[in-house]
């Protein structure tokens, strides 16, 4: 049998363990949404010449998911949307019911996807100094009006830290500019017994606008322990006249989640649960709860011609509890208990300036961030039972950025911009050594420091013609460490098994990208092809052998992506794309190795067609990955995390008030997982997270 030091023990492995922990007590993504008119909250757009607006950051590889599109996708949460998008992949720990427990990760940062991709509500960052991933499950399909991608490093100058792998900015719908009453309901049931509604309405009159939506999920989930309850609600309310806009936003979020754990496959002691057992416990009794409230409040002032100043800010509030207790009642050594609450305050003033500069078209984004969040995590055995641990960190970070684009040929759009970012961290622990649970560790060292960073970024768009364009960029970002990470920092035993203090310290991670690719645009035909190259030092990095984060040898990214789309008829939309992601250690005892978890080729393909006035519509999505390193096999020995691909359909339609949709997701019943944790020690041990199978959907509501 395995020790206690195995990386995959009976129920959580030490990273399954922070990844369960991080993942599903996430934030929700209503914590900081703002009305789209009541700030700048898109990727920078320019309309440099007559002929062409561009959207995105100049010189970045971008794509633009539409409400549309959403709509006629059989995907059924954001995150499986969004993977759609050539480059993108995914992990999944808890059987995908509702996207619950999903990341997405942009140019191949495996365990770290969260930590390095920026995820923004109309334009305000919803990452926090945590390492929970944001809960992209928390946000209906129906609220969203677009998706906004941008790939690497470029948007850090804009938005700061964690856009190393790229940002995705979620712009949800709004009430303004609509009819004077609007109100929908919707219900579904599918698989697991699934059930889900929501409502929404808006209301307008004059300068004054009003929506609420709201929405509940529940699901027994695909495996033991697995069940869901879920609820999210959001009110707004907007004044607009043409030269002032104001609006607050008040919003809160409720979830409950069981943790089944991994399945054990370990074929010296022949186990192999994925077979005997795939939707089967260790954990029966762990469990992840969350709740949220924020409030979020801004105005837009017109200055002069051209000029807009741009106040927003607000206070998030999040709490979690995570408890892990095996799969004995009671077990004292299995026993392990988390109580967390963030709140961060934050304040974003900016100006945007569009007018010419030497007689060329010229826009300015030019602004201040300043965040103060605290964190108080306890950590013991049970909720009822004094902390081992009491950690409380604090950080406030304050940061100063311009960004300009300029029409500098009626072919040509130059991007420049800079970032920088002070960042001062305040860390403590308290350790009661006569807690129940306490096994001989160390009190960490207090931790106060000061740091500043910096982005960069500059960009070129040039249009040959109306067909064929060409753009290129480099950049600079960076990552600080999350709290999560400074508290597992440093090793906790010497040699000998003497606890060694910690002191939270480690480096903050800086990266050096480049791109360069073509978009083509002829008549129904669109297409889209970019290489890149990154350079990463001291990246942060779980280490698996001695259980804490550190600071890797210099790391690379690089790849190519080609997404395509052609329009048939108007009835009939083609559309597919392929992706080369290569991420590897190129410095250090793991040189020239891959990075778990990231696939080196992926694919989509998928149709729609309107095959009766939209009465009845079919689309049908196909994706496919190939094989990657499970998570700890830094020495690429394991076995690798097998290729697959899904096909899902989806049946829709609508007639006067009413609509429809029916889904089947994984069509052809592919028995897979995206994400194991393979043993440091035992060769051909792992632990496994097994997704569904074939599951439907079926969906219908009302319009007034």
């Amino acid at each position: 049998m395995p020790s206690r030091f195995d990386a995959v023990p009976r129920h959580h492995s030490a990273r399954s363990r922070a990844l369960l922990t991080s993942t599903i007590l996430a934030s929700s993504l209503f914590a900081s949404v703002a009305p789209a008119s009541a700030q700048d909250n898109t990727l920078p757009a320019i309309n440099v010449t007559a002929t062409r607006s561009y959207e995105g950051i100049v010189g970045t590889s971008s794509t633009v998911i539409t409400a549309d599109d959403i709509a006629h996708s059989p995907a059924q949460t954001v995150q499986e949307i969004i993977a759609q998008t050539p480059g993108v992949q995914t992990r999944t720990l808890y059987g995908g019911v509702n996207g619950t427990g999903s990341s997405i990760d942009l140019r191949g940062f495996g365990a770290t996807a969260t930590s390095n991709t920026l995820f923004l509500v109309n334009g305000r960052r919803l990452n926090d100094l945590d390492l929970q991933g944001v809960d992209l499950s928390s946000i209906p399909l129906q609220s969203i009006e677009r998706i906004e991608i941008t790939r690497g490093g470029s948007g850090a100058v804009l938005y700061g830290d964690n856009a190393v792998g790229g940002v995705i900015n979620i712009v949800t719908k709004t009430g303004a500019g609509g009819p004077p009453a609007t109100f929908r309901a919707e219900g579904g049931f599918g698989s697991f017994n699934q059930r889900l509604a929501s409502i929404s309405a808006a209301y307008n009159s004059g300068p004054w606008s009003t929506s609420v939506f709201a929405n509940g999920v529940r699901s027994n989930g695909y495996r033991a322990n697995n069940a869901l309850e879920q609820n999210n609600a959001i009110g707004e309310l907007r004044y607009a006249t043409p030269d002032l806009s104001a609006f607050v936003n008040v919003s809160g979020d409720n979830q409950h989640l069981g943790l089944p754990g991994s399945r054990t496959v370990d074929p010296s002691i022949g186990v192999n649960q994925l077979q005997t057992d795939r939707r089967g416990t260790n954990t029966p009794f762990d469990f992840g709860d969350k709740q949220g409230a924020n409030i979020t409040a801004g105005f837009t002032k017109s200055m002069w011609d051209g000029a807009e100043l741009i106040v927003d800010g607000g206070v998030r509030d999040k709490r979690q509890q995570a408890g892990y207790f095996g799969n004995v009642p009671l077990s004292s050594f299995s026993a392990s208990w988390f109580d967390a609450h963030l709140q961060t305050w934050s304040i974003t003033p900016r100006l945007s300036i569009k007018n010419s500069m030497f007689g060329l078209p010229s826009k300015i984004l030019t602004g201040l961030d300043y965040y103060d969040a605290t964190y108080d995590s306890d950590r013991g055995q049970y909720r009822s039972t004094p902390p081992v641990h009491v950690y409380n960190l604090s950080q406030k970070t304050l940061a100063g950025y311009w960004q300009q684009t300029v029409g500098i040929l009626s072919t040509t759009d130059l991007s420049y911009g800079g970032r920088l970012q002070s960042v001062k961290v305040e860390a403590n622990d308290r350790l009661n050594p006569l807690a129940p649970g306490y096994f001989g560790g160390a009190q960490a060292l207090p931790l106060s420091s000061t740091e500043t960073q910096h982005a960069l970024h500059i960009g070129l768009d040039h249009r040959f013609n109306e067909v064929f364009s060409v753009f290129a960029r480099a950049a600079r970002a960076f990552r600080t460490p999350t709290v999560d990470e400074r508290v597992s920092s440093g090793p906790s035993y010497d040699a000998f098994f003497n606890p060694i203090p910690g002191n939270f310290a480690l480096k903050t991670q800086t990266s050096v990208d480049f791109e360069a690719g073509f978009r083509v645009k002829s008549g129904p035909f669109e297409m889209q092809t970019s290489a890149y190259n990154m350079d990463l030092t001291n990246e942060i990095h779980y280490d698996p052998v001695n259980f804490h984060n550190t600071n890797l040898d210099p790391t690379r990214r690089y790849g190519g992506e080609t997404s395509a789309s052609f329009r048939v008829s108007d009835t009939l939309l083609l559309r597919g794309g392929a992706a080369y992601t290569r991420a590897t250690f190129r410095e250090g005892p793991f040189s020239g190795n891959d990075v778990p978890l990231v696939s080196r080729y992926t694919a989509n393909a998928g149709v729609t067609w309107n095959v009766w006035q939209k009465y009845v519509v079919f689309d049908a999505t196909a994706r496919y990955w190939s094989s990657r390193y499970m998570d700890s096999d830094e020495n690429n020995l394991q076995t690798k995390i097998p290729a697959n691909g899904t096909v899902d359909v989806k049946l829709s339609g609508a007639y006067d008030h009413f609509f429809w949709s029916a889904s089947v997701i994984n069509l052809f019943d592919a028995q897979y997982y995206d994400y194991a944790v393979a043993s440091s020690f035992t060769p051909g041990r792992y632990g496994a997270y097994p997704l569904p199978g074939r599951t439907f959907l079926v969906k219908a509501g009302v319009t007034f």
